[in-house]
């Protein structure tokens, strides 16, 4: 599990592809301290396995589902991503509950800069707009954000400076993709009142 609070801004160091799939090499001196085969790593909002690490660089398989369903196919070496650590228990829940489960992409529709923070206004794809919902919590690109105006196919958030110098949103311009990650409570509580009407699918 993450809190959609990001530790550091890496980089795409290397991009093999392997057919049905595709083999990232990225640099985070931060999140590969310590890091070992098997970790999980979040790498703008998707959850990674950490294939191999040396020095200050790891590499991860994603798979094609993952790479259908998220931005990552959009990478190449010098793009810059979002990378978070797994909570470990114990720790405080800076954001909310993260998954690392791409639900769905969004692409950056426009920037409104003001002079302490900026609105940035971002797709919704039709199915996922029932789950988000004005101040409630959205997932973009891996960060823990708090949903300022939220229309039937777009959301807007608002972004602080230290949000805007240390991750992705801060360089993403109109039409760059970003991955989404709705509220889990969210489809639980769905799933939960569909079962109670019995019509649950």
């Amino acid at each position: 599990m993450f809190t959609g609070i990001v530790e550091e801004l890496g980089e795409v160091t290397a991009v093999e592809n392997l057919g049905d799939a595709s083999r990232f090499r990225l640099r985070g001196p931060v999140v590969t301290d310590g890091a070992k085969h098997g970790d999980s790593i979040a790498v703008n909002g998707v959850c990674l396995t950490v294939v191999e690490h040396e020095g200050d660089e790891f590499t991860a398989d994603v798979m094609a589902e993952t790479l259908n369903r998220s931005s990552l196919g959009a990478l190449g070496v010098g793009s810059r991503v979002n990378l978070e650590r797994p909570t470990a228990v114990g720790d405080r829940l800076g954001g909310h509950i993260v998954q690392g489960h791409v639900d769905g992409t969004g692409a950056v529709l426009e920037r409104k800069p003001s002079e302490h923070w900026e609105i940035v206004k971002i797709s919704l794809p039709a199915d996922l707009a029932r789950y988000v919902v004005e101040k409630g919590s959205i997932t973009v690109d891996g960060i823990s954000l708090t949903v300022v105006e939220a229309g039937p196919d777009f959301f807007t958030v608002s972004l602080i400076p230290t949000t805007l110098e240390l991750t992705t949103l801060g360089r993403k311009q109109p039409g760059d993709p970003v991955n989404l990650e709705v509220d889990i409570v969210a489809k639980y509580v769905e799933r939960l009142l569909a079962t109670t009407r019995g019509d649950a699918r």
